[in-house]
């Protein structure tokens, strides 16, 4: 259970803390006198001892950590090769509860919402483990029945993960923990996720990245994630397109936007990715709010003024009622689609309505609302 790790795609782990402030890490350790404790960073380079402490009978500990300033931060409290793994992404208590011999398979974490989502994946990720190595050893099944009962209980594994801990919030350290695990069983260490060539783990790697590249733009692990989700579209393309982008100030290939296919109200499907060419406002909205009608009538201005020179709008609309939704945009001169399974919001990290995105003609995202500096139309005119 020791092996189990988390990485950042192919070039390792998670950065090192950076920032001024402390952060205390504290709680008890129970049965475990003058057992050393270590807190460690996990970093890019590897795994650092940050501190350790002898405990006493009480099993009391605190630490302090810096503050990580750019993005949330990964740590492991260890005794032994027994690891808990934690997040710190502002500046919460955290509160480590714990007891040998069961020290990383039966403890508590309190004040970090992420930290607890990591803790019931580590212990999804010990069953998974021990699952596949007792196939491994089953000495009465045929070597393909092994594999395909492996795979099977992979796949099942990865599709609770992408739905219950990676697409209901992207931005999240849970999210980024889920993208980044690792197992290890009686052949190798591998990546759960495989970010490169499988193209369903790359939309989990790419829904992570998009998220991080809204909410922390400048970390290098945003930087890392990204490369890593780009170079995975660019090889599971059905064509490739190649040439440089900056993101967080630094070239890295880029294949283009999340994709979105979606249902207008005729049912017929239209692909985000098909209006390359044009300057694309991505509008996630509900009709069914009350200043609803007056930003309509407002991106109809836009739209009005700008679609001649280019400017097209890709609307999914959210709302419960489906009826309402249809006959909200019946008589609208964009696209207007509806997405029911939350997939496309959850891509791209959609947690409130309006929000809205910018993208060029060359199918990349240059800006997202929580972001916009100016006026929507100035921001428009720029593009176009």
């Amino acid at each position: 259970m020791n092996k189990i790790t988390f990485f950042i795609a192919i070039a390792g782990i998670l950065n090192a803390c950076s920032g001024n402030k402390t952060h205390n890490v504290s709680g008890e350790i129970d049965n475990a006198t003058d057992s050393i404790l270590y807190i460690e960073a996990n970093t890019l380079e590897g795994i650092k001892t940050l501190d350790s402490i002898r405990l006493k009978a009480d099993g009391e500990f605190a630490f302090s950590v810096e503050v990580p300033k750019e993005s949330p931060e990964f740590y492991n409290l260890r005794i032994g090769n027994e690891r808990i793994p934690f997040s710190i992404d502002s500046t919460e208590q955290i509160t480590i509860t714990a007891a040998l011999p069961d020290f990383s398979t039966d403890y508590k974490v309190e004040g970090n919402e992420s930290s607890k989502k990591i803790k019931e994946m580590y212990g999804m990720q010990l069953k998974l483990q021990n699952q596949i190595v007792a196939l491994e050893k089953n000495k009465d099944m045929f070597p393909g029945d092994i594999v395909d009962s492996i795979n099977t209980l992979i796949s099942a594994h990865k599709e609770t993960i992408k739905e219950k801990y990676i697409y209901p919030n992207a931005a999240s350290a849970a999210a980024y923990y889920a993208v980044c695990q690792s197992l290890t069983d009686l052949q190798a260490t591998w990546f759960l996720f495989n970010p490169l060539t499988d193209r369903n783990d790359v939309k989990a790697y790419a829904a992570v990245a998009t998220a991080w590249d809204c909410y922390y733009p400048d970390a290098e692990r945003t930087i890392q994630i990204c490369n890593a989700a780009i170079k995975g579209l660019d090889n599971t393309a059905t064509k490739k397109v190649e040439h440089i982008k900056s993101i967080g100030g630094k070239a890295i290939e880029e294949t283009g936007i999340i994709d979105v296919e979606l249902p207008d109200i005729k049912n017929k499907i239209h692909k985000l990715t098909s209006l390359k060419g044009k300057v694309v406002l991505l509008d996630f909205t509900v009709f069914g709010t009350p200043d609803s009608p007056e930003r309509t009538r407002m991106l109809r201005t836009l739209y009005e003024k700008y679609s001649s020179r280019g400017f097209e709008i890709y609307q999914v609309g959210l709302d419960d009622d489906i009826h309402f939704w249809k006959s909200s945009v019946e008589y609208l001169p964009w696209i207007s689609v509806h997405e029911t399974n939350g997939l496309a919001t959850n891509a791209y990290a959609v947690s409130s309505v309006p929000t809205f995105f910018l993208i060029n003609r060359e199918n990349e995202i240059v800006l997202r609302s929580d972001f916009m500096k100016g006026s929507l139309e100035d921001n428009i005119d720029k593009l176009l």
